[in-house]
């Protein structure tokens, strides 16, 4: 789901230039071009890894700023570049390792003022991989539970309010992958398992724009399978939640059909 929003290219801009101005007192480097293994000291590595990013080379930056902590690693210098590397992988789309670069760092400096940030990191490296709806939801669920792991630790940061806002766009996400799949059980003719799709959209995403086709798509189950008490039951919610909703107005139209003796209204 790769939105690059403008907040969230703000909040990383923000969150990497603070890190990125520690580093402009060490001049650039005269050839930023090399990501071998060459002993260099500390200020010249940084800076050639620094100026990559800024030329836009994210891939061969994240490898410069590896080389940082590789080289030398007791540096004050290291903990900068261990965060940058996540970064600069996120920047050169190799979320993977945006992920591992983001997650090591949390294992040695947990309590450091940048963890917010690098929880965030996680959690969009998980949100832009998120596929369509007719793909493996994996990636979708875990890009919820970093995101919501965001908000918990850190509610009152700025990464806690953009990750609030991907949550309902994941959740939406997620409750549009359970209508698929009800559908097509659906049209298989598969009526019970269908239902089952569409109350765990009713269940666990109600929030989300799908709920009242959710509602609806059950009175279309329920008549199916023989039972109208239950079609006249999600009728009613969906008329008491959504009135002015077409997707009211033809399940109404549905009962009456099917079902004249019991009253969506």
């Amino acid at each position: 789901m790769s939105d690059r929003s403008p907040l969230k290219i703000a909040v990383l801009a923000a969150a990497s230039g603070a890190l990125l101005l520690t580093a402009g007192c060490a001049g650039r480097s005269g050839d930023a071009s090399d990501t071998s293994y060459v002993a260099r000291d500390v200020n010249t590595l940084y800076a050639a890894a620094k100026d990559r990013l800024d030329r836009g080379s994210a891939k061969q930056a994240a490898v410069l700023f590896d080389e940082v902590e590789r080289q030398h690693p007791y540096s004050p210098w290291a903990r900068r570049a261990q965060l940058m590397s996540a970064f600069s992988y996120y920047a050169a789309r190799d979320y993977n390792k945006a992920i591992q670069s983001a997650q090591r760092f949390l294992s040695i400096h947990p309590g450091n003022k940048d963890a917010p940030y690098a929880y965030y990191l996680i959690a969009i490296s998980y949100y832009e991989q998120i596929s369509d709806v007719t793909r493996d939801q994996k990636v979708t669920d875990q890009a919820l539970q970093a995101l919501t792991e965001t908000v918990r630790r850190y509610p009152g940061t700025r990464y806690a309010a953009d990750a609030r806002l991907k949550i309902d766009l994941v959740n939406d996400h997620l409750a549009g992958k359970e209508m698929t799949v009800g559908r097509y059980y659906q049209r298989s003719g598969k009526w019970l398992a269908a239902t089952i799709r569409f109350r765990n959209v009713i269940d666990d995403y109600q929030t989300t724009s799908h709920t009242p086709e959710a509602l609806y798509r059950l009175v279309e189950s329920y008549l199916s399978l023989g039972i109208p008490e239950e079609a006249m039951k999600a009728a009613a919610v969906l008329g008491s939640n959504y009135p002015d909703s077409r997707w009211y107005r033809d399940a109404f139209r549905l009962m009456n059909r099917h079902a004249p003796g019991a009253s969506a209204s």
